[in-house]
């Protein structure tokens, strides 16, 4: 139970780091594509040599199913892990907005739909079908990748961590002017409950279901992808 407590609170700290610097960054520059992509990447490349080493560095709930889905994490984990996440991403969002409040920033700005993610203009069909593609695509890349870097056949080493950051910053560069990119539902969260506190928006409360939906079954469709592609046929050795 240690050992869980502790990897708990490393996804609690990676999941805060991840949407206080990264979403702060998207808000702050107005969705600016590069900058925003790379403080992403960056943010996951800075975990996963850090928190990593205690929890695996998910800090995302998408990785975690993943991760269940793949058998490399138990359920009583997987559930622990979320908790985890959704809490540092709840604070990280909270402390991000709150003092973006006491300097009289207004995050919500242009940058509406960088800091807090949103389906694409007009909820329509066809644009919350567009939004939730979107998000099972760019999910099942990003999880798709950290399934192969880290399996223990695939040579990364100590390499994956800075392919997984890379992978996080190219998904961004592709969903940052679709949906904001979330590919991750605690990031999501986060940011929507900060904006209906602080400056109460609460439709992104109201479209939370998509970045809750979409991710999901974006991690399970890598799994599936993942086992499909790496089966070893009978008598293969390698």
């Amino acid at each position: 139970m240690k050992d869980l407590v502790k990897k708990m609170v490393a996804e609690c700290v990676g999941t805060f780091v991840l949407v206080f610097v990264a979403c702060g960054v998207a808000a702050l520059t107005g969705g600016d594509l590069v900058p925003t992509a790379l403080a992403f990447g960056l943010v996951i490349v800075a975990m996963a040599y850090s928190v990593g080493r205690v929890s695996g560095c998910h800090i995302n709930p998408a990785v975690s199913l993943g991760c269940a889905l793949a058998k490399r994490i138990t359920w009583k984990e997987f559930a622990f892990y979320v908790l985890a996440q959704f809490v540092g991403a709840v604070v990280g969002g909270i402390a991000i907005f709150g003092i973006a409040k006491m300097a009289n920033l207004n995050l919500l700005g242009d940058a509406s739909n960088y800091a807090v993610n949103f389906a694409l203009e007009g909820l329509t069909a066809g644009t919350i079908f567009a939004s939730l593609l979107t998000e099972i695509i760019l999910t099942c890349i990003f999880v798709y990748v950290i399934l192969n870097v880290t399996d223990h056949d695939s040579g990364a080493g100590k390499k994956a961590g800075l392919i997984i950051g890379l992978t996080l910053t190219l998904v961004h560069l592709v969903g940052i002017r679709l949906t904001g990119t979330s590919v991750n539902p605690a990031r999501s969260f986060g940011t929507a409950v900060a904006a209906a506190i602080f400056n109460g928006e609460v439709e992104a409360l109201k479209q939370f279901w998509m970045f809750l939906v979409a991710p999901l079954l974006g991690a399970a469709l890598a799994v599936v992808l993942f086992n499909l592609l790496n089966r070893k046929k009978e008598g293969q050795i390698v």
